[in-house]
């Protein structure tokens, strides 16, 4: 495989500080600096879906990527400080932004409605993660349509920030001018400082809702991470890495590591962690039968299952919440499952009434649930003689029934 050497040089602005580190550290001071980068020419000539370039911080890996991928290096635009998350991705139909939201580990509606410089550092990063593929998507449907329009997101005019328009999505085309890959499937998103400034378990996490987002179908286009920690590579499961450690360019897909969950029943004070996050009431009825799942020994979701007044050995989930940091990956719908699972071993029926896009989905593609009614305007709360219970009303519901 031959090899790509790249010379990257920046100015020097000579002063008495730079006279005195030159002198301390023998460092030659000339007009500019010059740093080589030699690495083996990545072969992209394949449909491949997913790529990481990595390596140690300085190294040159986002000058590569710009040497590679052009105009697809993804330059996040400002977010308007006066308007809701949900609000800030152009014409995009809503069912694909909490899709995307959801499918990049975002999946909490009580902060699609904050503004993003209320949100945590996390919650930001996944933020512009899903800006750019909802930017990728819209790309993919111009180039279906045959339309040659500029990749441009607007949104409508706001005091703090009237218009934005986020660079980083290119056509198969624009790649083809900078020399670097041929005509390709879908466009490209090049995500520079991948998962930098988030924990490090949000960092696999989302690595792995990516990768499984990529392989539903929902992100219609080709990502490369670029990025200094190599942790995320086996959650990631890139099908190429450049390591520019030692300029090695390898392909072949690793393998991610299992997610080995652990349920157990709890206490209702176990809910306290959760209600922040759940989408509707953060109340928990106290008769509620309750369960946790934790991860490598750290909580990350909760159920809770009511029995449904009038039926007999009939119980309804009422609340099932994964914690922000571990979404996207399916523990939420594994969790629900398991649960289910336990409850008719136990000759009870399992149902389920939900409006969040990600659990409908589910229910829909699952052969072990059977859609039992669909509410576009959900349905009144009753009372047959017990204590009255929320309902939907108001809220587009899909009620499912678990069959095993």
């Amino acid at each position: 495989m031959p090899d790509l050497e790249l010379m990257l040089t920046c100015p020097v602005y000579n002063s008495f500080r730079v006279q005195q580190v030159a002198g301390m550290f023998d460092v030659p001071v000339e007009q500019k600096v010059v740093q080589r980068i030699r690495v083996q020419k990545p072969d992209l000539d394949w449909p491949w879906r997913v790529g990481l370039i990595v390596g140690p911080s300085g190294s040159g890996k986002s000058q590569l990527a710009r040497h590679l991928f052009g105009q697809a290096v993804w330059q996040p635009a400002a977010w308007p400080e006066d308007r809701a998350v949900i609000d800030c991705f152009g014409d995009r139909p809503i069912h694909e932004i909490t899709g995307l939201l959801t499918s990049v580990g975002f999946g909490s509606p009580p902060s699609w409605i904050k503004p993003y410089h209320v949100l945590s550092t996390g919650e930001r990063f996944r933020c512009d993660l899903a800006r750019a593929l909802a930017e990728a998507n819209a790309q993919a449907d111009r180039a279906a349509a045959g339309s040659k329009a500029p990749a441009v997101l607007t949104s409508a005019p706001s005091p703090s920030n009237s218009q934005f328009t986020p660079r980083g999505v290119a056509r198969s085309s624009d790649v083809n001018q900078a020399g670097s890959l041929p005509q390709a499937i879908g466009p490209i998103v090049v995500f520079d400082e991948f998962t930098s400034v988030v924990d490090r378990n949000v960092a696999r996490v989302g690595s792995a809702a990516i990768r499984r987002a990529i392989q539903k179908g929902l992100i219609r286009c080709r990502f490369v991470a670029v990025t200094c920690h190599y942790d995320v590579a086996e959650w990631l499961e890139p099908d190429w890495i450049l390591d520019m450690a030692d300029g090695l360019f390898q392909r072949g897909c690793l393998r991610r590591p299992p997610i080995e969950i652990t349920i157990f029943r709890s206490a209702a004070a176990a809910w306290r962690a959760f209600a922040p996050h759940h989408y509707l009431s953060g109340r928990l009825n106290p008769v509620a039968q309750c369960y946790l799942a934790t991860w490598q020994e750290t909580a990350v979701a909760f159920c809770a299952l009511l029995p449904i007044p009038g039926r007999q050995n009939h119980w309804r989930i009422s609340r099932l919440v994964v914690l922000p940091d571990f979404q996207g990956i399916g523990i939420g719908t594994s969790v629900l499952e398991a649960v289910a699972e336990l409850y008719l071993c136990w000759g009870r029926r399992v149902s389920i009434t939900a409006s969040h896009p990600a659990i409908i989905g589910h229910l829909r593609r699952s052969r072990r649930w059977r859609i039992t009614a669909v509410r576009k305007t959900g349905s009144k709360p009753f009372q047959r003689g017990l204590p009255k219970y929320r309902g939907s009303f108001g809220r587009a519901v899909v009620s499912a029934e678990f069959l095993g």
